[in-house]
């Protein structure tokens, strides 16, 4: 059933943005996070296309989402580790698991389990062990391809990325690991002695800049588009939407659109989101509602009911404009919302 809403995806600008933070990544080999089913876009497409521009090292966070992959026969690493219930997926063999904590590791161990990856805590405090455990011989033994931890605060210039770095760095030739790894999206845009053996983006490749100095080298990949319901005219003095927030100093030509905060833009767009139709801007007109917006337009635009407008989305303008983060932004998109690659 065709849908009212869409995302058009660009492809090429989602190649673009791996091959750009490959290059940033220096002599590192750079992966991809397709976390969160490819942050919304649909990891199924995320994975073969940069599979296919290169790309050999792939994310997730659960189980779940590494067996959605598993017919592609990519490389993926589970970050949340292995539970009890996880281990008949994790045994089959198409993903490793990343351990993060000493029971994890127990439990792969004691079922033979083979190649994995291990997380380590640098300072984050969330997930992983510690440098101490790794020093009392947790690890010995285990065949290893990855050892990683994650940065806490690289999307700033914070003491703590260079505190996380020098412990990190200490580790190098202390575990059996093939690799090492540490930059995030963020991460890649630090100095180059981040990057280490293997770079992790997320963000960056969908569009999402989480660093300032690194706005001029991303492409916006999602471009969501909704479908006009209903031109009307607002008389002047009348009002649109709940709680009448809007009300016409003016008679306004008005489209109304199928697309509202169940498909992920959120209410936080009232009153400043906007849209395009040609080289016609739409200013959003009072409150987003569940499944409805609407926008003013020119009298003279040729917008009817059936015609598709633009919803402007560039994620670090408008997660500025909402104060809600690029990574909401673009993992909330709501799956009514038809996915077109192109």
């Amino acid at each position: 059933m065709p849908a009212p809403c869409r995302l058009r995806l660009d492809g090429a600008a989602l190649v673009a943005n791996w091959q750009t933070l490959n290059r940033m990544s220096g002599r590192a080999a750079c992966g991809a996070a397709v976390k969160a089913d490819g942050y919304g876009l649909g990891a199924t497409g995320v994975a073969t296309r940069l599979a296919t521009a290169g790309c050999r090292d792939f994310f997730v966070a659960t189980w779940a989402e590494a067996q959605a992959l598993a017919a592609l026969g990519l490389s993926v690493s589970v970050l949340h580790g292995v539970r009890a219930e996880d281990m008949p997926a994790a045994l089959a063999g198409f993903a490793r698991p990343v351990l993060n904590t000493p029971a994890q590791i127990a439990r792969w161990r004691e079922a033979g389990g083979g190649m994995c990856d291990v997380m380590v805590d640098t300072g984050m405090n969330r997930l992983g062990i510690s440098a101490d455990d790794i020093a009392a011989g947790l690890i010995d033994g285990l065949a290893i391809d990855t050892l990683m931890s994650h940065l806490a605060c690289a999307d700033k210039d914070s003491p703590m990325n260079e505190m996380q770095r020098t412990r990190f760095a200490a580790l190098t030739g202390r575990t059996a690991a093939r690799r090492m790894s540490l930059a995030n999206s963020a991460g890649i845009g630090l100095r180059e002695d981040y990057a280490f053996d293997l770079t992790r983006p997320g963000l960056a490749l969908y569009g999402g800049v989480p660093r300032d100095d690194m706005a001029g080298a991303i492409r916006q990949v999602v471009f969501p588009e909704a479908q006009v319901l209903q031109r009307r005219t607002v008389r002047a003095g009348e009002s649109v939407g709940y709680n009448a927030t809007w009300v016409a100093t003016e008679d306004t030509e008005v489209a109304i659109v199928n697309l509202g905060y169940a498909d992920g833009y959120r209410r936080a767009f009232s009153g400043i989101g906007s849209a395009s139709f040609g080289h016609w801007r739409l200013p959003l007109l009072g409150r987003v509602s569940m499944d409805l917006l609407a926008f003013a337009m020119e009298a003279e635009a040729e917008l009817h009911a059936d015609h598709w407008i633009s919803i402007d989305y560039y994620l670090p303008t408008v997660a500025a404009a909402t104060s809600i983060s690029q990574y909401e932004l673009i993992t909330g998109l709501g799956q009514r919302c038809q996915r077109l690659w192109c």
